[in-house]
């Protein structure tokens, strides 16, 4: 990179700084009292030990920038985004930072720490700036539909294959349905049988639901990586998908950050008001088994579940999951739980970045110890993103802990009788 082109991207992250920097953002930089209370409420700084990885480390990039709106800067001129500004907060702003919120839970200020590295990834976007993968899967979305190169005709295949190879029917593309259930790309890829699992939970249920081929990616990498522009793009097909059929609710699986975007940002970048519900399976799931719509036999063994921060803490999901997990015989919380639980280190787009590999493997030692302090032997998580971050590590470190996933365990231990009918129709293929 030329002198020259470091100065422009260090020019455009700056303006973009300052263009974000209002409002909300401006009172939490005013905010900060330097208590260094979200140190400790951190997994990077717990796991490391390094001041730099402190959560309110991460307020500098904007802070840096909000000086330049205050007297005396805003006479002077300064102080500027530097290239060596940009080079020494990346690691920050992306690598170790999953947007978990964990911090916010502990400081007195209510800082939303989360929200003020979301928008300085938009500042290192518009400066070309960010982790190369992370970057591609976001584009993925543009070209091929998902960030893991899911187009609609592959979307449309493993449908297809599913369906005959567990023998379940799963609708794709109705013309009108109430529900739309959307998927990660990770589940259609690494995990299928949880796709598998949804259908079979949501068929025996009677739900009137279906997928869709023009908004079925959930996952919002555009969201993860700064761009504006490709995260809006993810939320107006699932919209679009959903009010072509009329859906009164649209489901998240289960994926983190995407039910966020969707249900607490969703109407924002859109500029007008869903006209559907977004939930997350397991909210959904919980209000079929308190119709008594779902049953379940009893989950032998020792279970643990872990709470995926943007379901949980950051989504207001907590007791959904518990509730699903009632017919569990030795369920077993960790500690801390529920809205402190520690994160599985793969949020934010951690997950994909492959430099954030070693430290995401030493994050996942807090979890590992979490877990065996409760003694299960099962752990289930409610997040596809979570599950692979979780497995990964789990390879790494060679742990020998079962992981499972929350929607798996439900339809294995399905009772299951003549489901309601909902008037299915049969698999379209789709022009692509």
């Amino acid at each position: 990179m030329t002198e020259q082109t470091a100065n422009s991207a260090a020019q455009a992250a700056g303006e973009k700084f300052l263009a974000l920097n209002s409002g909300n953002l401006a009172a939490y930089l005013e905010s900060c009292v330097k208590c260094a209370n979200c140190a400790t409420a951190c997994h990077f700084y717990e796991v490391t030990g390094d001041p730099k990885y402190t959560p309110a480390y991460k307020l500098f990039p904007m802070a840096k920038a909000h000086r330049r709106t205050m007297w005396p800067w805003k006479w002077l001129g300064g102080p500027k985004i530097t290239e060596q500004d940009l080079d020494e907060w990346e690691e920050l702003l992306f690598d170790s930072c999953t947007m978990c919120g964990r911090c916010t839970q502990v400081c007195p200020m209510g800082i939303d720490i989360a929200s003020i590295v979301a928008a300085s990834r938009q500042a290192f976007s518009a400066a070309g700036r960010g982790p190369a993968d992370l970057r591609q899967a976001a584009e993925n979305v543009i070209e091929k539909g998902s960030p893991l190169g899911v187009t609609p005709s592959v979307f449309d295949g493993r449908v297809e294959w599913l369906e005959d190879d567990y023998e379940v029917d799963i609708p794709l593309d109705r013309e009108k349905a109430e529900v739309l259930l959307t998927v990660s790309s990770i589940e259609l890829m690494k995990y299928p049988k949880s796709i598998v699992a949804m259908a079979r939970l949501m068929n025996q249920a009677g739900v009137d639901w279906t997928f869709s081929t023009k908004g079925y990616e959930s996952t919002n990498f555009g969201f993860l990586a700064g761009r504006t522009d490709i995260a809006k793009l993810s939320i107006e097909r699932l919209v679009s998908a959903a009010e072509a059929i009329g859906a009164k609710t649209l489901i998240i699986p289960e994926c983190g950050h995407a039910y966020g975007v969707l249900r607490w940002s969703g109407a924002n970048l859109l500029g007008r008001p869903l006209p559907f519900e977004v939930l997350h399976i397991t909210e959904y799931l919980s209000q079929l088994k308190s119709e008594g719509k779902l049953k379940f036999k009893p989950m032998e063994g020792s279970i643990t579940y872990h709470d995926p921060c943007q379901i949980s803490r950051r989504g207001g999901a907590t007791q959904a999951a518990r509730h699903l997990l009632e017919d569990a015989t030795d369920f077993r919380e960790m500690t801390p739980t529920g809205n402190y639980n520690w994160c599985c280190g793969g949020g934010g787009g951690v997950q994909a970045m492959e430099r954030a590999t070693d430290l995401r493997h030493k994050v996942f030692q807090i979890k590992m110890r979490q877990v065996e302090d409760t003694g299960a032997g099962m752990l289930i998580s409610a997040c596809a993103n979570c599950r692979l971050t979780m497995d990964g590590s789990k390879d790494y470190w060679k742990w020998d802990k079962e992981l499972e996933s929350l929607v798996e365990l439900l339809a294995d231990h399905l009772i299951e009788d003549e489901p309601h009918p909902f008037d299915a129709k049969p698999h379209l293929a789709t022009n692509v």
